[in-house]
């Protein structure tokens, strides 16, 4: 009779493939795996090879939804973890992004207010986002894009509501989105206004959805200061300019509606 073959510590840590990465992250694993070895076969050579190697092991890590880094630190993020995660603290590889941005705006505290608190005025200067839809006096529904043309949604609330001086919002609890933060409107002394905005986000996958995010250019701390570029160039000429200093289709399109 064979003796049944043990297996050894290394081989177990090999060949177990019990699911203990969350839907998010595998998600972002084959997203981000997938780009990587896109990059990775037009860069070529040395580089391009680790890139593929390493948008391999992201994509393995996306289908089968094991990670042997998670396993072996013991783990889990997956949704039958018995400790399962809140939407406000997603599991090992997530953290929190924190961005304070300020642009000065050449009108008075009162106008850049009323206009940012018309919260369907957004995506007029915030490029990512498709549009935001007020609920009620506090709630509002937000569409943004995502990376390669899909999108994702989300309810926020209201959370601080001073008049001319400052608007704090949270998303709602169980967002695919989980971001808070506050934009404070300072007067200056030429009769401006500094827009001061204070956002702290926490990306899909955490870690791992920053990284695919940095890949697509659409990092939250470069984002910001870009909206803000956009919201100075609204409000004091009434249309947005490019980097190339043109207004854009779309920022052209809405001048002429609200003309």
């Amino acid at each position: 009779m064979n003796a049944k073959k043990e297996e050894t510590p290394m081989t177990e840590f090999l060949t177990d493939l019990k699911i203990n990465v969350g839907s998010t992250e595998r998600v972002a694993s084959a997203v981000g795996g997938g780009a990587l070895i896109a990059m990775g076969l037009r860069q070529g050579g040395l580089l391009g090879g680790l890139l593929g190697v390493l948008g391999g092991a992201l994509t393995i890590r996306g289908v089968t939804g094991h990670c042997h880094m998670y396993g072996a630190m013991g783990v889990d993020t997956s949704e039958d973890s018995p400790n399962p995660k809140s939407s406000y603290h997603v599991g090992f590889l997530d953290q929190k992004i924190h961005v304070t941005k300020s642009v000065t705006v050449n009108k008075s505290p009162s106008e850049v207010y009323s206009f940012w608190r018309q919260l369907s005025n957004l995506p007029q200067f915030m490029s990512h986002l498709e549009s935001v839809t007020v609920i009620d006096n506090k709630r509002s529904h937000w569409v943004a894009k995502a990376p390669f043309g899909t999108t994702v949604e989300w309810d926020a609330e209201i959370t601080s509501d001073v008049e001319n001086e400052r608007l704090g919002w949270k998303s709602v609890e169980d967002s695919e989105i989980v971001n808070s933060g506050v934009v404070l409107f300072q007067p200056t002394q030429d009769r401006g206004t500094q827009v001061k905005v204070v956002l702290t986000y926490e990306p899909p996958a955490g870690k791992l959805g920053s990284l695919v995010a940095k890949l697509f250019g659409e990092e939250p701390d470069q984002q910001v200061a870009d909206d803000l570029r956009r919201f100075k160039s609204l409000m004091e000429t009434g249309s947005v300019m490019t980097v190339e200093g043109q207004p854009s289709g779309r920022e052209e399109k809405t001048k002429r509606a609200s003309a």
